[in-house]
């Protein structure tokens, strides 16, 4: 169970990094996993500080904090580099 949500974690992670702020109820059809699963793992995202919860129109947003943003924008410009140059 444990490995499941580190993995759905990895999964919201990359999601959130790459569509932006998202309203939890859609993120397990997204994601393609378990409604328990992924609420667990944005229990385990928030714990680390990795992801802002807002509301908005009486629906529960998600998104990445900012630090999390510059890490993923900055793995990502890293690897497009790589790829330029081979």
């Amino acid at each position: 169970m444990k490995e499941k949500i580190i993995d759905a974690a990895g999964k919201t992670w990359q999601y959130l990094a790459r569509n932006g702020e998202t309203d939890i109820s859609v993120l397990p059809k997204r994601l393609k996993e378990k409604n328990n699963i992924v609420f667990q793992s944005l229990g385990w995202l928030a714990r680390e500080d990795k992801i802002n919860y807002t509301h908005r129109d009486k629906k529960t947003i998600v998104s990445l904090s900012d630090p999390e943003m510059r890490i993923f924008n900055s793995v990502s410009q890293n690897i497009r580099q790589s790829l330029e140059t081979n």
